[in-house]
């Protein structure tokens, strides 16, 4: 799954963002989440992610003009990937704002 949420605040203002909020992700995902997080680049975020008894790996990353979530959701949990991409879309511009 992937999905780019548009915004106009810059690179450096999304990445500041990013760290100082960055343990309300566990909020992005449906029925709460432990979220692992690291930044293996300056523009990076990889995310462990371990909801409804699965596991989900992925990146976020800052562009100039977008945040880019890209996760790969388990065959089990393929049927939510709606539901998951309305709430992550949601909850992204709350992070940013």
């Amino acid at each position: 799954m992937r999905l780019a949420v548009p915004h106009t605040l810059g690179r450096d203002e999304v990445r500041r963002r990013m760290h100082a909020r960055s343990d309300e992700l566990a909020g992005l995902f449906p029925g709460g989440a432990q979220v692992d997080i690291t930044w293996p680049l300056e523009d990076r975020m990889a995310l462990a992610v371990k909801a409804m008894g699965q596991s989900v790996s992925g990146t976020i990353d800052v562009t100039e003009t977008e945040l880019v979530f890209d996760f790969a959701l388990p065959g089990a949990l393929a049927f939510l990937e709606p539901m998951v991409r309305g709430v992550v879309e949601q909850k992204a511009q709350k992070l940013l704002a």
